[in-house]
């Protein structure tokens, strides 16, 4: 029998022959949410890094804007499918396959950098919906159902950290290898092969992580008891989250939450910064990701005894913050508009040369940054709030992750289109303003506090799964020893 640990502070806890369960076990939550954070910072954070230079790191956006819309085209369809697929796979096949498309998608830009032919970048895009389908899929079945249930804030938080430091990394790349070419347009060869090197140290990562039947919480509890799934199963779960009354209030903030991408990267760090400059707003931009990540984090697990409380709180922060960045966006926008850019009257700032007139701007992509990071964790806390099993999280992450793709596919092509930039602003200001109150809607009515939670598991008021033999507990352990060797 597991005895019952220090729930507050996570502190191990012992099983009956005194073995101590420490968190800094190989399969406990901690160590695995921490390696899909590094994987993560090797393949999308440096993605993150190439597409917030605006155009992909090239003069001309178009083929950028082609490849993104293919990806996130192909990335709606296999982020709904991601969690079924990561049901019957497992994490390592899911996350490999996954992973591997980055470099490619990398690679193709680096080959457009010398023939500007977009047609391989956007059949790499193509692929690349299909891979981040899968990782974000994955990604976000580890995120939300392998913490604590009073922790998921605290690990969303860790995890977004990992993250953006990828993002901060990848901002730095370009800004070092093109530092000295103030008045360059496109970047240099270097940076698509540092990008390309990263993604595929992530790529290996991702074979390291665990599948959840192996991964112990501090309770004693597993992530899922499913070994593995079938596609019959996956194909019924899947089309019923269409007639989930849950899944239909996240639908808002899902379509917004990557749909201003589009716009911030490319109409206004693309627009209005030179290039070394652009890498260096990046490395702020993600960085102020993991400020904002730690912040709505803290909120989310610390700020009140109750869960659905702290879920309102978060949602209430975000709500009110968001609404100063888009009036500040406002403000800088009615400064230039797309033909300025293209007649190239707008003054183009540089974090040398331009003086006080780069701090405005700056700070807003800062802004931009920090919202980006605490809109998303809420999301994500709230998605884990729903339940605590990975197979059913890894279903509703997947819905998430297919909306939000069809968002961002829809949004770059209205770029691509030319659509004034204030309106652009204004859709994105409505999307994310809309998603608060159905998010609020969402927490009162489905979150339950965690010891309601605890009452309906368990008679004694403690989770069934805490009941789990020692024997149980000692073989998994022994079990995701033997995976860790084979892995390394």
């Amino acid at each position: 029998m597991v005895a019952k640990g220090d729930q507050e502070t996570g502190s191990p806890v012992s099983v009956a022959d005194g073995t101590k369960n420490s968190l800094f076990r190989y399969n406990s939550p901690l160590i695995q949410v921490g390696l899909i954070g590094l994987v993560c910072f090797c393949c999308p954070g440096m993605f993150n890094a190439l597409s917030g230079m605006g155009g992909g790191g090239q003069v001309d956006h178009t083929a950028a804007n082609n490849a993104n819309t293919a990806l996130y085209t192909t990335f709606a369809i296999f982020g709904i499918l991601g969690g079924g697929i990561y049901n019957i796979l497992g994490p390592r096949l899911t996350l490999f396959a996954g992973c591997s498309t980055y470099i490619l998608y990398a690679g193709s830009f680096l080959y457009y950098n010398h023939h500007k032919h977009q047609a391989f970048a956007i059949v790499a895009g193509a692929l690349l919906g299909v891979g981040a389908g899968l990782l974000w899929a994955g990604q976000g079945a580890i995120m939300t159902s392998y913490p604590p249930t009073h922790r998921k804030g605290t690990y969303i938080s860790m995890f977004w950290s990992i993250f953006n430091m990828g993002g901060v990394i990848g901002g730095l790349i370009p800004f070092i290898m093109n530092y000295n070419r103030e008045d360059a347009v496109s970047v240099n060869d270097g940076t698509y092969i540092g990008f390309m090197v990263f993604m595929t140290i992530g790529t290996l990562l991702s074979l390291a992580i665990l599948h959840p039947r192996k991964v112990i919480r501090n309770d004693g509890s597993r992530c899922t008891n499913i070994t593995y799934s079938n596609v019959m199963t996956e194909s019924v779960a899947i089309a019923k989250l269409f007639t989930n009354w849950k899944m239909m209030l996240i639908i808002p903030a899902a379509w917004g939450s990557n749909f201003f991408y589009s716009y911030q990267f490319n109409n206004v760090n693309g627009a209005l910064f030179t290039l070394r400059t652009r890498g260096l707003n990046n490395v702020f931009y993600w960085g102020a990701q993991m400020i904002g990540s730690v912040m709505i984090g803290y909120i989310m697990d610390f700020s009140f005894k109750s869960r659905k409380t702290r879920g309102l709180a978060g949602i209430g922060v975000v709500a009110v913050l968001s609404t100063g960045i888009w009036i500040g966006g406002m403000f800088n926008q009615r400064g230039y508009n797309h033909h300025d850019v293209v007649s190239k009257t707008v003054k183009i700032l540089d974090f040398k040369n331009s003086g006080s007139d780069f701090a405005g701007p700056f700070v807003l992509y800062f802004s931009y940054g920090l919202l980006d990071a605490m809109f998303q964790s809420m999301i994500y806390w709230v998605i884990g709030a729903l339940a605590d099993d990975s197979a059913i999280l890894s279903r509703y992450v997947g819905f998430y992750k297919g909306v939000q793709s069809a968002g961002g596919a829809v949004a770059w092509q209205i770029d691509t289109h030319k659509v004034p930039y204030m309106t652009q602003l204004i859709v994105n200001w409505v999307l994310t303003t809309v998603s608060y109150p159905l998010l609020a809607l969402l927490v009162i009515k489905a979150v339950k506090d965690e010891d309601k939670v605890a009452e309906e598991e368990s008679p004694s008021g403690f989770p069934n799964a805490v009941k789990e033999s020692k024997g149980d507990f000692t073989k998994s352990v022994e079990e995701s020893n033997g995976e860790f060797t084979k892995s390394t």
